[in-house]
């Protein structure tokens, strides 16, 4: 159960969202946040003070003032926040649930409300089973994608993670284009959500330009 939402209906229908092309939030996955911009800034406030719900969402193309919003996005909680001493707010989201964009309000403050659809991802508030799971496969196809990249992470830690924060974690944190990233929000399920990054970290390994094979990892 995501923080104490039992069913899609526990959920704002009404939500801020926060437009960031290439930061993307999944169930149970944590995001931080620099809040420097005073309309979102004014954005945390107002959360704070109500549900502590933010809605991060990609853009979908459109004028640089006003980008169209992505179809779907993931709402999270505030779970941790803090305040610099030059105002800023560093403020850390968990994932919730994803949501559908069924319009957005023309609401009189200076971020951006939608009404959100919960209801198609009313599964994303449950923990999924640990499936059987080719890890070794992944496994493979992610450190062929770190190889050619020179990235490194704590190798310990991925192959003792449980599927689901492993396969959220990565699809998050990898340097994926936009497009890419809304594929891997949109996924139906886990399950498919890990055939997706698995076959995006192939095909980047094997793009020409870095030489025949992965270089050592460094």
């Amino acid at each position: 159960m995501a923080q104490g939402y039992v069913k899609a209906s526990d959920l704002p229908q009404v939500i801020p969202v926060f437009p960031l092309d290439g930061a993307i939030l999944l169930p149970r996955g944590q995001l931080p946040l620099n809040i420097f911009e005073p309309r979102y800034l004014n954005m945390v406030d107002d959360a704070m003070a109500g549900d502590r719900i933010i809605g991060m969402i990609q853009c979908a193309g459109g004028p640089p003032h006003q980008p169209a919003l992505a179809a779907v996005g993931c709402a999270g909680r505030i779970t941790s926040f803090a305040e610099t001493s030059d105002g800023r707010y560093l403020i850390t989201l968990t994932g919730v649930s994803r949501f559908r964009v069924t319009n957005e309000l023309g609401a009189p403050t200076p971020y951006r409300q939608v009404r959100a659809a919960f209801a198609d991802f009313e599964a994303d508030l449950t923990p999924p089973a640990e499936e059987d799971f080719d890890r070794p496969d992944f496994m493979a196809a992610l450190r062929a994608y770190l190889g050619r990249r020179q990235l490194e992470i704590d190798w310990e830690m991925a192959e003792a993670a449980p599927r689901e924060a492993l396969v959220n974690s990565l699809s998050m944190a990898l340097p994926f284009d936009p497009a890419e990233k809304q594929a891997l929000i949109e996924a139906t399920d886990l399950t498919a959500r890990a055939g997706i990054l698995t076959a995006m970290m192939r095909i980047d390994a094997a793009e020409p330009g870095d030489g025949d094979a992965p270089g050592p990892m460094q």
